[in-house]
């Protein structure tokens, strides 16, 4: 089998993570496509507490993802995301669950740093839209916790 192109990584993602949800006992429920920003909404079992969460999904086993400008400003205290590591199929994923406020702090001090500083050849870089999360130190991995459900 090839590589996984990136929607079907994304539809992956997205039920993998639910499934992980509702093996812990919450009450998850993937939303419609074109619905903005929420992948999937959950519930505590007794339905007294909801949150939001957006998955990222990459294929591979690298501990980052990319994001646009828009997660700079898109936090709120109910969403989380929750970042996917398909891992080329070769083991389960893993998955990293991230409070909004942080990855939206983390992506916006990142991209100024990015600015300040030379690229490889001494040229100043161009601002873009791009936006990178990555959590090389696994501290977000599996942390489901955080979703104080």
């Amino acid at each position: 089998m090839g590589k996984l192109n990136t929607v079907l990584a994304g539809v992956s993602g997205e039920y993998l993570v639910a499934a992980e949800l509702s093996m812990q006992g919450y009450i998850a429920s993937i939303t419609l496509r074109n619905t903005k920003g929420v992948d999937i909404l959950c519930s505590n079992s007794n339905a007294s507490k909801t949150i939001s969460i957006q998955v990222k999904t990459n294929s591979s086993s690298k501990r980052t993802w990319i994001l646009n400008k828009k997660a700079e400003d898109y936090f709120a205290d109910n969403l989380f995301y929750v970042f996917v590591n398909l891992n080329n199929n070769q083991k389960h994923p893993d998955f990293f669950v991230v409070p909004s406020n942080v990855v939206a702090k983390y992506v916006k001090d990142g991209h100024v740093n990015w600015l300040k500083t030379p690229g490889k050849k001494g040229q100043k870089h161009n601002d873009n839209q791009m936006r990178k999360f990555d959590d090389p130190k696994e501290k977000y991995l599996s942390q489901w916790s955080l979703l104080n459900l």
